[in-house]
């Protein structure tokens, strides 16, 4: 198979939640593909000019609130008029707030919503049905290792996590036939630099590995190669799925785990 097969040069992708972690790594690794790329953030400006420097080209970086469901539809406009067409679409940002579940509010609830699900139907619906105009279009959502390994405490981002996998299948069921794919990246335990404060802890890295048949945390670069391969013509024939990035978690725990050192 050619390595042009894998090229992005002359695509232009909308990385979301760009700014650190998972999202700043997908975009690096975009963009050293050959895609152009329009950086998002919400409330981290100089981590994303930081990687706009990175990248180079004269990145865009562009802000917005996606638990604001109106502000992600004027989002979509700014980014069409201003750094348009956008052939690539990683839906990245999202959050996670944990707590109990019986303390579960309605607006805890509503926030999961609106940043990790609305936000996805606005833009596909604002950007896909130019791309499938076109011929060619990529949607690669982040999807998570608990939409099939939950927890109490996650109850209802794990939830939403599964609801974006329906939804990416059910819309590109309709639009594959127009040359635009849709499909699920999830990670598993990844170390970022939201979460290396909990990494430090030895107990729960401990507790982390138990649970990973690869035997470590993961890294944001780990994901690369499978937002790369899903955004590349060499992915003409994958849509609909779920690609798991997670060691194995989602195989089982570790062999040789004991009982009580995994959840």
């Amino acid at each position: 198979m050619s390595a042009d097969r894998f090229s992005l040069e002359g695509k232009r992708a909308l990385v979301t939640g760009a700014s650190s972690g998972i999202g700043r790594a997908i975009a690096l690794g975009l963009a050293e593909h050959g895609a152009g790329i329009v950086l998002h953030h919400f409330g981290d400006a100089q981590g994303a000019a930081k990687v706009a420097d990175e990248i180079g080209r004269g990145t865009p970086v562009v802000e917005a609130d996606f638990t604001d469901t109106a502000a992600v539809s004027v989002f979509a406009d700014d980014v069409l008029a201003n750094h348009g067409p956008i052939d690539i679409l990683i839906a990245n940002a999202a959050i996670e707030r944990r707590m109990p579940w019986q303390e579960t509010s309605l607006e805890h609830v509503a926030a999961h919503v609106a940043a990790n699900f609305t936000s996805l139907l606005m833009l596909t619906r604002r950007l896909v049905p130019a791309m499938a105009e076109r011929g060619w279009g990529r949607v690669v959502a982040t999807g998570s290792v608990m939409a099939t390994r939950p927890r109490a405490e996650t109850v209802v981002y794990a939830s939403i996590k599964a609801a974006q996998l329906v939804a990416i299948r059910a819309i590109g069921r309709e639009v594959a036939g127009h040359g635009v794919t849709m499909n699920v990246v999830s990670p598993g335990a990844i170390e970022t630099e939201a979460t290396a404060h909990r990494y430090a802890d030895a107990a729960f890295r401990c507790a982390v590995m138990a649970k990973i048949p690869v035997g470590r945390q993961g890294r944001p670069d780990d994901l690369v190669g499978a937002f790369v391969f899903l955004c590349s013509d060499a992915a003409s024939y994958v849509t609909g799925a779920d690609i798991p990035v997670d060691g194995g978690w989602t195989i089982g725990d570790a062999p040789g785990a004991l009982p009580g050192e995994t959840a």
